[in-house]
């Protein structure tokens, strides 16, 4: 935390300092072992959170700066009410297009193309990475990760590594692009770089992706989902709900 004065408080060697580091140490544990423990991941770091800015909070008050922690404190929950706001959004859009079964459709698409899950695999993070320097990476991955859950419901490995491929090419497509994530947004806003100056990073942001995408791809299953037979449309107000959400 800074103060006014541009002065933050030191915490490195102090005892709160030690305990914050202690407890963020804990609540990574919880995280890595989320599978064994059965405890979900956001409860740990939700817990730890609250406790390090007690802690944090604390020591401000004993050293007489406690104004300046609660200013601190206003513009963090002010950004996590953007961001919870954001994900609101974006979720409910994700739910309505999937209750439309837009996701449905997709899938009976790409599966009736003949595609094996290798291919969906590289179709899908390729559209990611391309799609997130359009829309916000966030969304994009949130968007195609239904995608491939859709496609490859009957695969648990290929979910996972196509999820984890677009995670991966959402943030790295999103790199290079003034629009594909909220800092790089703030970035261009400020005329820090130009327009153009972002598409210097393409070519990082493509290798970024590219080098996990090639060891991943060995252990994607080379089957082929099973195709669908019957046929699905999507329910009325789908498109409306997809112009309105890519307006949004």
């Amino acid at each position: 935390m800074v103060s006014a004065d541009g002065i933050a408080m030191d915490l490195t060697s102090h005892w709160a300092g030690y305990l914050s580091l202690a407890i963020f140490i804990g609540a990574y544990v919880c995280v890595v072992f989320e599978e064994t423990t059965e405890l979900r991941k956001s409860k740990p770091v939700v817990v730890a959170a609250g406790l390090i800015w007690v802690l944090i909070g604390f020591a401000y008050v004993q050293a007489g700066r406690s104004a300046e922690a609660h200013e601190h404190a206003v513009q963090i929950i002010e950004e996590y009410a953007e961001l919870f706001l954001f994900l609101l959004v974006a979720i409910t859009y994700v739910n309505t297009l999937e209750e439309r079964r837009v996701f449905e459709v997709l899938r009976a698409k790409l599966v009736n193309r003949g595609l094996s899950y290798r291919q969906l695999f590289w179709f899908t993070g390729t559209l990611a990475f391309f799609l997130s320097s359009i829309l916000d990476n966030l969304t994009t991955a949130l968007v195609m990760g239904a995608v491939v859950m859709a496609v490859g419901a009957r695969s648990p490995r290929f979910m996972a590594l196509g999820c984890i491929s677009i995670v991966v090419a959402a943030n790295a497509g999103g790199a290079f692009s003034p629009f594909g994530d909220i800092t790089t947004l703030m970035v261009w806003q400020k005329g820090k770089l130009t327009f153009w100056e972002f598409f210097v990073l393409f070519l990082p942001s493509l290798i970024n992706w590219l080098v996990p995408a090639v060891i991943m791809h060995f252990a994607v299953p080379a089957a082929k989902p099973e195709p669908r037979t019957d046929r699905v449309s999507v329910k009325p107000g789908a498109v409306g709900v997809i112009v309105i959400f890519a307006a949004t």
